[in-house]
């Protein structure tokens, strides 16, 4: 079972004071340190020109406070994220400070937290959201052979406290109807659920007495994914998603589907590797049976 290392903490935690605004970093603790000459050129390259461009800027505007937007760019970069993300919760996630990893202690079931810890905001009162992924950490007994190593079998949100009216997760529709004796109009309000990050926090239930339909696993499915992700990814190279550095390494390597003849062509060139193993091993082939 994973745990974050205490340098991989102290950077997490060096990360969320600066990206919060609460620590500065010096110019000495910004400096491009490398033993290579042509990167040491370049970071002095860019040191002057970084200068140079301070100087123009107007000596009256407040600069900003730490990273704006840290988080929120990252969820606009990666695809996961971003597909999760809606217009409407861009401004939300521009109040996120942090997002942390929590693990469970020795003697707790195993499962790991995620909170994310948002200033203060005009949209909920919450200064932490969490979930909470539950983990299969023992074989079954049944089948003992079949287990893999710990996997993510539920999960819990937490409930939002959403200021009146700024609840991204449902959106009010009108209706008209019609009354079926006095053939009477009349309009009225519903509200119906809103596609949003923030349905995050509120994912499917998993019942041992009740067997989800297609959609309902994929969505679970989808949701443990999400959240290994966040553990495994996003938290620990926030910095390098951040950057987009992260993002070619991603990239690096791309699937591709076999077209049929592809397939064939490949699968001859694993028999003729498998031939020639043979043939350079000296195995014998089995022979012929004969009757006496």
């Amino acid at each position: 079972y994973d745990i974050l290392s205490q340098v991989d903490f102290f950077v997490c935690f060096q990360r969320r004071n600066i990206v919060s605004g609460e620590v500065e970093p010096t110019d000495e603790e910004c400096e491009w340190q490398s033993d290579h000459e042509d990167e040491a050129a370049l970071a002095e390259d860019l040191k002057k020109k970084a200068a140079i461009e301070e100087k123009t800027e107007d000596a009256n505007e407040e600069k900003p406070k730490g990273v704006p937007e840290f988080w929120l760019t990252i969820f606009r970069s990666v695809d996961m994220l971003s597909d999760m993300l809606q217009e409407h919760d861009e401004p939300i996630l521009k109040h996120l400070q942090d997002i942390k990893v929590i693990f469970s202690g020795p003697d707790q079931p195993m499962s790991f937290t995620l909170e994310f810890r948002f200033e203060p905001n005009e949209y909920f009162t919450n200064t932490v959201l969490t979930k909470v992924y539950k983990m299969k950490s023992e074989p079954d007994e049944e089948d003992p052979f079949s287990f893999e190593g710990p996997e993510i079998i539920d999960c819990d949100g937490c409930e939002i406290d959403w200021h009146k009216g700024k609840d991204v997760t449902v959106k009010t529709i009108k209706k008209k109807q019609k009354h079926k004796g006095r053939g009477t109009a009349r309009v009225i309000t519903k509200q119906v659920p809103n596609d949003s990050f923030f349905n995050f926090f509120n994912p499917i239930k998993v019942s041992p007495d009740r067997e989800l339909d297609e959609d309902s696993e994929y969505t679970l499915a989808t949701d443990f994914e999400i959240g290994h992700f966040f553990r495994e990814r996003i938290v620990p190279r926030a910095v390098l998603y951040f950057t987009g550095e992260a993002l070619e390494d991603d990239e690096s390597f791309e699937e591709e589907e076999l077209d049929e003849g592809e397939e064939e062509d490949q699968d001859e060139e694993d028999e003729d590797d498998e031939e020639e193993g043979d043939s350079k091993t000296g195995n014998p082939q089995p022979a012929e049976c004969k009757q006496q």
